[in-house]
């Protein structure tokens, strides 16, 4: 299987720039990060970064800077051109059958916490501080059980996009969070 070239899967930049009051990523810090990304692709080697890392960048929100819209699509593209990368060298180092089994394993431990009662999925903040939403938690939590459970249609940019709402009390931030990235590699393992 021969691999797009990490610069021909993200636009080159720059990326559309906020107007007005809107705010953007920091330019400098965007480009930085993708002159670094197609650097490690290229290299070819699996350690200098990883899928997960594109997954939790995040850049200073500036006036004037590139659009995040634009530049969080482009992010997604090159997390999967790793992904895919990670993969082909998990099939040659593993084998297809102890590939299988880890991505299996990672894919019954999200099942595992997302089969818990509604409103009981994850760890609450105190009533004085804020978490996400219990129930838009608990609804995309479903969605994603099902997807595990019997293939129900769900893409990793849906669930790279999900936002939920604040509430006092609500699901620890870092948990869900956690549990979404997981979700994000076993869909991106099994391509």
């Amino acid at each position: 299987m021969t691999e797009t070239p990490i610069h021909d899967k993200v636009a080159a930049t720059p990326f559309p720039e906020t107007t007005g009051r809107t705010k953007g990523y920091e330019k400098r810090a965007v480009d930085a990060f993708l002159a670094r990304a197609r650097d490690a692709f290229e290299a070819d080697d699996p350690g200098v970064l990883r899928s997960s890392e594109v997954r939790a960048v995040s850049f200073p929100l500036v006036k004037g800077g590139y659009a995040v819209a634009s530049v969080d699509a482009a992010l997604g593209r090159v997390e999967d051109a790793f992904a895919a990368r990670e993969r082909e060298h998990a099939l040659s180092r593993l084998g297809a059958r102890a590939w299988v089994a880890e991505t299996r394993d990672t894919a019954q431990v999200v099942l595992d916490r997302l089969g818990r009662p509604r409103g009981q999925r994850f760890e609450r903040v105190s009533l004085l501080h804020y978490g996400y939403r219990v129930d838009e938690v608990d609804v995309v939590a479903d969605r994603v059980s099902r997807y595990l459970a019997a293939g129900d249609p769900v893409t990793p940019d849906q669930v790279r996009a999900v936002a939920f709402r604040l509430q006092r009390g609500g699901y620890r931030e870092t948990q869900v969070d956690a549990v979404l990235d997981a979700v994000v590699e076993v869909m991106l393992a099994v391509g």
